[in-house]
């Protein structure tokens, strides 16, 4: 699986993986991210890494073993954060890349910002070197499906590095776009910098992802990022 991983995230900048989790663990994380202590929001809820049971399945051998291929070092998830789509939350997203990592305190550097602080943590965009070294497992809590708002993705489009707004709105005329289609206990590899989007969903179905975030161990002493 290692050379597998390392291979489409190198050329497509995505990889599917079925049945990783069970469908009793995703109902399980479900009904734990239902609880009132998880602050929700209409689309979902973030900074979860402070859930025991989300840092703990971000530390499970499965999820690590992925991130660990896909990095070619010791990963340290370090964001976590639960999307869900329904019929009452029925959002949709434009096409953009994942450029913003949340840090331990604000510092000037070539490459970095514009910043922000949410939730008392200090974001900046990154520069590509920087997000090369990040990778996301998107956990699929539910199906994903062509009628419930996948993620859609423009394969390759990660080798281009961090793109200007109007590159990434010009992008999807170059490039066929591609449906992630994940079965529930699926997930979804994911390079932050591959062009991606989701449209809203057209069935009365509910598509919850746990999206976990991982970088290489060095780069987290480095820049010093938080846990989100």
């Amino acid at each position: 699986m290692t050379e597998m991983v390392r291979t489409e995230l190198s050329e497509k900048g995505y990889q599917v993986i079925a049945n990783v989790l069970t469908t009793e663990e995703c109902d399980g994380l479900i009904r734990r991210l239902s609880q009132p202590d998880v602050k929700r929001s209409k689309a979902g809820a973030r900074h979860l890494m402070s859930i025991p049971e989300v840092a703990k399945l971000a530390g499970d051998h499965r999820l690590a073993d992925v991130a660990r291929a896909a990095l070619g070092a010791d990963p340290v998830a370090f964001r976590a954060t639960l999307f869900e789509k329904s019929q009452q939350a029925n959002w949709l997203v434009v096409w953009h890349q994942d450029t913003a990592l949340p840090l331990q305190q604000r510092f000037d550097a070539p490459g970095w910002g514009p910043w922000s602080i949410k939730a008392g943590i200090h974001y900046a965009h990154a520069p590509d070197w920087a997000l090369s070294r990040v990778v996301a497992l998107r956990a699929h809590l539910d199906e994903s499906s062509s009628e419930n708002g996948p993620l859609r993705v423009l394969p390759g489009s990660h080798r281009f590095g961090v793109l200007a707004d109007e590159a990434v709105y010009r992008l999807p005329d170059e490039i066929p776009e591609t449906q992630c289609l994940v079965g529930k206990a699926g997930v979804l590899v994911m390079r932050p910098l591959i062009v991606h989007s989701s449209a809203k969903s057209t069935a009365a179905v509910l598509r919850r992802v746990l999206h976990i975030e991982y970088a290489d161990s060095m780069l987290r002493r480095e820049i010093g990022l938080a846990v989100a």
